[in-house]
């Protein structure tokens, strides 16, 4: 009897799977996110492989419905589009206007010249493909995912290492090229589609470029522009409450994007361009600063939408020979796409783009140019593009079926990838910290006799004090202590070679040394003396423990300076070149020799 009263449905799995994944993300989300640097879409993805088909098979998104490509279009879109119209809205007043040149290089340049150079590639990786669909698949590796950038720069890492203006130059040219793919897509299938090239040529000039990317931006600002009049006015005469404003971040979304898909532009660059508009005086900012609301959306569609990809991802169709497409060439086609896709460009280029101000924050830009929504967008609108041609050639028929195995496993390989690559940067730079720290610890202590030899006394061993200036302290513990045996060091003087002589003491009698000797002797120098004075610690001592803190507790970015500072710079600034006047101040002496 109870067991007729369960209702197992694909739904009832969904959600169990959906909301149980955000309720365990969100009780250990400080954890993950802030002390492992992993966010919610690597976590979404692995957990939706592993519910998906080809595991648990619990959550099967291709099950659902006879068209999936008409599912995951849609999915896709709006996942995007509200990331899209989010960056929008969180970037500066007018920060399109006053970076536009810099926009420009990152997308126009950067994007012809990677689409080109990974389409030469596909055609020589994978047999049965021409040059023409090499390209139209390189159109969909071609945008920058925003979903993806904006949970890495995001971060607290990034926040911390990487400067504010390269991490909204980074937001603002994912959002950018994600709806500047359309031109490269739609050459391609003009080409394949059309019989003459000159009717290729005119559409793509006509559809392609004036009609779905200009009016499709034109379209989404003046919808951004008349919607921030109205909330205005609104705001005025005191006829919307804060919270309202909050719900229009969701709804003027799902509006432009209803009404650019309806007309045939560009859904994804008006989303932008409405997010960007309604944010150009920044009203709508102040009235949504410090609302929780617009994040908490972000965070479930971002964990659905990965969640929805793990489990769709074709696992099964990453062999197939039959259509060329083997493990080996998928492998080889990613290493080539994300070490030649962006990164060349932007070496060669990053001096004419203000934001990038050498050529490390260069690397580090095209680095992080993932691909994973946007390409499973373009991705599907291609195949579904296709099959609602009349033309029906077998390089169409081949295309149709390489498109998402070719294309899906780079996305998948990408979010792995990027997805991670803050944690190991975080990772190797934690163990190069403690390395540091433990060589240096073991070098000074090296040749140092144990420290019971210091107190002992050596029969027949004699040893004097250097004298004392007049007014300096005589009790040892307001002179501080060089607790190092073997280190030279000097009291008083200028820094110029003057000073009075003193006595060391190595741990086998004390004996004065000259300036002369001070500079043959044969341990650390004394820049690096851990020396303790009567205010605590010295610099040399925390160089280690204050860099191991700077990672995970104090917000400063190593790039705060117009020139990056890099850690060998800072740890050898911190050793080696002490200020003179603090070096001046310091009152030591050596420990107590036997007498």
């Amino acid at each position: 009897m109870a067991w007729e009263l369960l209702e197992v449905s694909e739904p009832g799995y969904a959600y169990i799977i959906l909301g149980g994944f955000v309720v365990a993300f969100s009780v250990v989300s400080l954890l993950v996110k802030e002390k492992l640097y992993i966010n919610e879409v690597v976590l979404g993805t692995g957990f939706g492989v592993l519910m998906g088909p080809h595991c648990a098979k619990i959550f099967d998104p291709r099950g659902w419905t006879s068209d999936t490509n008409a599912l995951t279009l849609e999915v896709m879109r709006v996942v995007l589009a509200t990331g899209l119209f989010a960056i929008g809205v969180e970037l500066p007043g007018a920060y399109m206007a006053r970076s536009a040149k810099s926009l420009m290089v990152m997308v126009v340049p950067t994007m012809a010249v990677g689409w080109v150079i990974s389409a030469s590639f596909i055609y020589v990786i994978f047999p049965r493909l021409n040059f023409v669909a090499g390209l139209l698949i390189s159109a969909c590796l071609t945008p920058t995912d925003p979903i993806i950038s904006a949970a890495i720069v995001g971060g607290k890492f990034a926040v911390k290492h990487v400067p504010l203006n390269l991490r909204r130059l980074i937001a603002a040219e994912s959002a950018s090229n994600d709806g500047m793919a359309y031109p490269f897509l739609t050459i391609a299938i003009y080409v394949l589609t059309e019989a003459n090239a000159g009717v290729a040529i005119e559409k793509w000039i006509v559809l392609g470029w004036l009609y779905q990317v200009v009016l499709g931006t034109l379209l989404g600002a003046v919808l951004g522009w008349l919607f921030a009049r109205v909330m205005k006015y609104t705001h005025r005469q005191g006829f919307i409450d804060r919270e309202s404003y909050v719900a229009q971040y969701l709804a003027l979304t799902v509006l432009t994007i209803g009404i650019a898909s309806t007309l045939g532009v560009d859904d994804l660059l008006a989303a932008f361009a409405a997010g960007s508009a309604i944010s150009w005086d920044e009203h709508f900012n102040v009235q949504i600063e410090n609302e929780v609301f617009s994040s908490v959306i972000d965070l479930v569609l971002n964990c659905a939408c990965f969640i929805y990809i793990g489990a769709w991802l074709p696992f099964d169709q990453f062999n197939s020979p039959e259509l060329g497409v083997t493990p080996w060439r998928l492998v080889v086609l990613f290493i080539i796409v994300l070490l030649l896709r962006r990164i060349p460009v932007l070496l060669l280029l990053y001096r004419w783009i203000p934001e990038i101000r050498s050529w490390r924050e260069a690397l580090f830009t095209g680095h992080f140019g993932p691909m994973g929504v946007g390409a499973i967008f373009v991705s599907t609108l291609a195949i579904i593009k296709l099959e609602e041609s009349a033309a029906r050639t077998e390089q169409t028929e081949v295309l149709k079926q390489t498109i998402h195995p070719i294309v899906t496993f780079v996305v998948l390989c990408s979010i792995i990838v990027h997805g991670l690559s803050i944690p190991f940067f975080s990772f190797g730079k934690n163990v190069r910290v403690r390395t540091v720290s433990l060589s240096r610890t073991l070098t000074a202590n090296q040749n140092t006799p144990p420290d019971w030899l210091l107190w002992a006394r050596r029969p027949g061993t004699t040893s004097s004090r250097a004298p004392t200036r007049p007014g300096s302290p005589d009790n040892d513990a307001e002179r501080g202590v060089l607790r190092q045996r073997g280190e030279s060091a000097r009291r008083g003087g200028d820094g110029d070679g003057t000073g009075e002589d003193i006595t060391v003491d190595d741990g086998f009698g004390a004996r004065e040394m000259s300036q002369e000797n001070l500079a043959k002797e044969p341990h650390m120098p004394l820049g690096e003396a851990a020396m303790f004075v009567e205010d605590g610690p010295t610099q040399t001592d925390t160089a280690a423990d204050q860099e191991e803190q700077d990672i995970s507790e104090e917000p400063v970015s190593l790039y705060d300076q117009k020139q990056p500072v890099h850690d060998e710079e800072m740890r050898e600034t911190s050793i080696h070149e002490e200020p003179e006047p603090e070096r001046e101040a310091r009152n030591v002496r050596f420990a107590p020799a036997s007498e």
